[in-house]
């Protein structure tokens, strides 16, 4: 068994860093991601100074344990832009306060509404075609308009 680890050199951290990554494709959880780099990086330091297999060993737990704060770091400020953006996923909600012209007249409380390139059904006070209105209220796929 010591045999094995005195043997570990450049590429034997390289292979085993790019499965861990392969790995990480098959079961995706963020987690073989870093040990894989981590073991990247043993190996690309392993060919620039030659590290006993001890120093190896310790640079791969050193860095392994290091990503856990980076992976939160990164995590983090992904999340972040998420934020900027609020009504990402929340595409009615965008529309309160907008103003359109009805395609088709409300009649007993329903009519239909071009918004880009989808005709979306509104209820409000009956309105004849052709009138502005402003979106007051987005509730799921239902819009409710009132005369702009």
């Amino acid at each position: 068994m010591a045999e094995m680890f005195v043997t570990l050199g450049t590429w034997n951290w390289l292979i085993f860093g790019f499965i861990l990554m392969a790995l990480e494709l098959l079961a995706p959880g963020v987690f073989l991601f870093w040990l894989g780099l981590a073991a990247l990086l043993v190996g690309l330091l392993s060919f620039a100074i030659n590290p006993a297999w001890q120093t190896q060993l310790l640079m791969f737990a050193v860095f392994a344990a290091a990503a856990v704060p980076a992976w939160r770091y990164f995590a983090r400020s992904a999340s972040s832009h998420s934020v900027s953006n609020p009504f990402l996923n929340k595409r009615t909600e965008a529309m309160i306060g907008r103003e359109f012209t009805l395609e088709k007249p409300i009649v007993d409380g329903s009519g239909t509404v071009r918004i880009d390139d989808t005709i979306w059904r509104v209820a409000g006070p009956d309105t004849p075609a052709g009138s502005r209105v402003r979106i007051v209220q987005a509730d799921g796929a239902s819009l409710t308009v009132a005369a702009a």
